[in-house]
């Protein structure tokens, strides 16, 4: 990705980026080509897996929500996280930038002028009082230290490398903030509805509790059927805080991801029914994942800086040389400072091999080299993960549109019983206590649907975020991605 042209005696490993695993799958088993289908439901159709396929850079569109949109726009501007990687990137690009001027010389300008008395004694004159007088003096120093055995260039390369990894670290926050925006304004949509739901069961307890108060008063009906009711109203209206709580909460979060203050955030209209399931599902080649991943690409480039920091703690131990030149002029008045006879020159050149340091300099080499051992096993750990999300993600899929189906058919079949036992109760052959238990196991089922409905969209947010979000394909990571950041270095030492 970052590239860094050395050229010379570089001392210290060339890094090669790990291979991409070598698995044809990321399940254990082959997966099916689409997922289970439901009929005359929301988010019911079947999802068809596409593999190779590549992923869009704004796949929560797929969805189709206006409003979605909006929030995901809202997050990308102002999200104050989002702000804090792109701060770390132009970080990380000065730092390479200033990191490439020590491969030149560095030149100062003095310009100085001192005050000073010369005794008599100095001239063997012990009895003359000396002179007083101002010494005026111009001054270039040039100094240049060649990079013989290359840690300058392996420092260069390390700071290539953090450009990289902070690049990366941008791409994982935008990636994640989109996420986590979609998941939790599928969230509100369903809490939404599951508050709605809960509302209904409550006014219907309502209702039949004023049926059932005039019975008990005609005669027609028992204290105790009476007492069953209101004990189930109660217990209906207790389950509606929890739902509203966590409603608030994941409004309050949707304010803090798009950079409000929870009483600044603009009304939320959101609907579970107003979102689309995408049709198609791409499912990246496993051998593509550790490209597209952001957090495995950071990983590379953190294996990246631990390989050049061996490089420069091996050059460290050995000879490095400085050149200096200074060039100038000395006068004793301003006006004579470029006048003839008043110019002064050196130029040096001086060899520095570290003899005994009390074993630092070993230590901090063998210590570069645990590190880049280190850094091996968190980016095959960083690939682990990786692949193990997809595979989660892709399961919960299809177990998503199985338990979708079961609770639909649990819906069903409540509402079949609630149509029963309200024909017995009509025929007499039924108190109205059982009628009331079937309507709760009705609403119960509703709830339960409208949550596996909910599953579905949010595991397919999900797997579009363990797929790398399709971050490859936007315009602005494309440009990032051709224009360095600074000249390619090619220099001989």
């Amino acid at each position: 990705m970052f590239a860094v042209t050395l050229a010379g005696c570089v001392v210290g490993p060339d890094y090669h980026p790990p291979n991409a695993p070598s698995v044809e799958r990321y399940t254990a088993q082959p997966l099916p080509a689409t997922t289970g289908a439901i009929s005359g439901i929301t988010a019911g159709h079947a999802q068809h897996f596409a593999p190779g396929a590549d992923l869009p850079a704004e796949w929560w569109a797929l969805f189709h929500s206006e409003a979605l949109n909006h929030l995901v726009a809202a997050a990308l501007k102002a999200n104050p996280d989002l702000a804090a990687a792109q701060a770390a990137l132009r970080v990380a690009q000065e730092n390479y930038r200033a990191a490439g001027g020590a491969l030149w010389p560095a030149l100062n300008g003095v310009l100085q002028a001192q005050r000073q008395r010369t005794p008599g004694a100095l001239f063997g004159q012990p009895r003359f009082p000396g002179s007083i007088y101002t010494l005026y003096q111009a001054q270039a120093q040039v100094s240049y230290v060649p990079d013989v055995f290359g840690g300058t260039h392996r420092t260069i390369e390390r700071e290539g490398a953090t450009v990289d990894y902070a690049r990366m670290e941008l791409e994982a926050a935008r990636l994640s903030l989109t996420a986590n925006v979609v998941a939790t304004a599928v969230q509100v949509a369903a809490l939404n509805q599951q508050i709605a739901a809960q509302h209904a069961i409550i006014d219907a307890y309502v209702e039949s509790a004023g049926i059932l108060r005039r019975q008990v008063e005609l005669g027609g009906a028992s204290q105790a059927a009476r007492q069953q009711l209101l004990t189930l109203l109660a217990q209906a209206r207790a389950g509606l805080p929890p739902m509203q709580r966590q409603r608030a909460a994941a409004q309050n979060l949707l304010a803090t991801l798009t950079g409000h203050f929870p009483s600044e955030m603009p009304a939320l209209d959101i609907q579970l029914d107003n979102l689309a399931l995408p049709n198609t599902l791409p499912v990246s080649l496993p051998s593509r994942l550790v490209e597209q991943r952001p957090d495995i690409q950071a990983a590379s480039a953190r294996l990246h800086e631990a390989s050049a920091a061996v490089g420069i703690a091996i050059a460290n131990r050995l000879p490095q040389i400085t050149l200096t030149a200074n060039l100038g002029t000395l006068a004793t008045h301003p006006e004579d400072l470029f006048s003839p006879g008043g110019g002064l020159w050196n130029f040096g050149a001086a060899l520095t091999q570290p003899i005994f340091k009390g074993g630092e300099l070993l230590h901090r080499q063998r210590a570069a080299q645990a590190s880049f051992e280190q850094a091996k096993a968190q980016y095959r750990s960083t690939v682990l993960t990786a692949f193990r999300d997809v595979a989660d993600t892709l399961q919960a899929l299809q177990t998503d549109a199985d338990a979708l189906r079961t609770q639909r058919a649990a819906q069903q079949a409540a509402g079949q019983l609630l149509e029963i036992a309200k024909g017995q109760y009509q025929a007499g052959g039924l108190t109205y206590p059982g009628v009331l238990e079937a309507g709760l196991a009705w609403q119960r089922a509703r709830i339960a649907t409208i949550q596996a409905q909910a599953a579905r969209y949010s595991d397919t947010a999900a797997l579009f975020q363990a797929l790398g979000g399709g971050w490859w394909n936007r315009a602005d990571t494309a440009v990032a991605s051709t224009a360095q950041v600074a000249q390619p270095i090619s220099t001989t030492p």
